[in-house]
């Protein structure tokens, strides 16, 4: 039987964007538990944040972090040696990021050199980045842990000038709540990766990806593309493409039920 792997966002995908619950999506994460669905969390979140959720969610899968930065495994997860990989804590870790201190120290340059008034999570106390994101003081801590970003803000309107210079030096950015610097990383190249140590185990797998905002490379990585709809009930207008599934809600109620939708049909089975 071919294998099928869930891939799914975190914020205003399977999290809403105020408690930042999963909640509503416990009917089918648990039906996606009792059919041994691999469920993949890929996440702008960092490796901190993303496992307390694998803890709340009993949750023991290979994860991507901040946007495709790193592919966490677990040790021992899969038969073969993981290649290209490092050993760090409990996990064989595949990098694909550059390190966030080469990260922020390019993100400073910038800054100075263009004379910018924007500033980086790293810029900030905790309590001004629970603020600024709506996440409780002891996440916020974990969201400033980074490995291979540096999210940030303008102080006032957004500069194109300034995400121009960034892909000028060889970096990009991605913008969610807030917006990210980083590498030539992004989700969909780890999923792929991801994807590939899985067909190696198992065989040819199915994959199903969920986002709402701005992961296009992730979506058109899989075999069956969810675009999850918004809390005012809009989608991402620059994500559309032939093959693409809209959720009928907004966030984890959506989420839900296109889930629920998929494996009563049979088809991912």
């Amino acid at each position: 039987m071919q294998k099928t792997l869930i891939f799914t966002d975190l914020d205003g995908t399977l999290l809403d964007l105020v408690k930042y619950s999963f909640e509503e999506a416990l009917p089918a994460l648990d039906l996606v538990r009792a059919h041994g669905i691999p469920l993949i969390l890929c996440s702008s979140k960092t490796r901190a944040e993303i496992a307390v959720y694998r803890q709340r969610m009993d949750n023991d899968y290979p994860f991507i972090s901040e946007n495709g930065g790193g592919i966490f495994i677990p040790q021992g997860y899969f038969a073969a040696p993981v290649e290209d990989s490092i050993a760090l804590d409990n996990y064989q870790v595949i990098t694909l990021g550059i390190p966030h201190a080469e990260i922020r120290r390019r993100f400073i340059a910038l800054r100075e050199r263009l004379g910018i008034n924007v500033r980086g999570f790293t810029d900030m106390a905790v309590e001004e980045v629970a603020k600024l994101t709506g996440l409780a003081c002891d996440e916020a801590a974990l969201a400033k842990q980074r490995d291979f970003e540096e999210p940030f803000v303008f102080d006032g309107a957004s500069d194109a000038g300034f995400l121009r210079a960034i892909e000028d030096v060889g970096l990009t950015w991605t913008q969610g709540r807030v917006f990210h610097i980083m590498g030539q990383h992004d989700k969909g190249r780890a999923l792929r990766l991801l994807k590939a140590l899985y067909e190696r185990e198992s065989g040819v797998v199915t994959t199903i990806g969920f986002d709402g905002l701005n992961d296009l490379p992730m979506l058109q990585s899989v075999d069956l593309p969810v675009l999850v709809q918004q809390e005012d009930g809009s989608f991402d207008a620059r994500i559309d493409f032939a093959g693409l599934t809209r959720t009928q809600s907004p966030g984890p109620l959506g989420w839900n039920k296109t889930v629920m939708q998929l494996l009563a049909s049979g088809d991912v089975l």
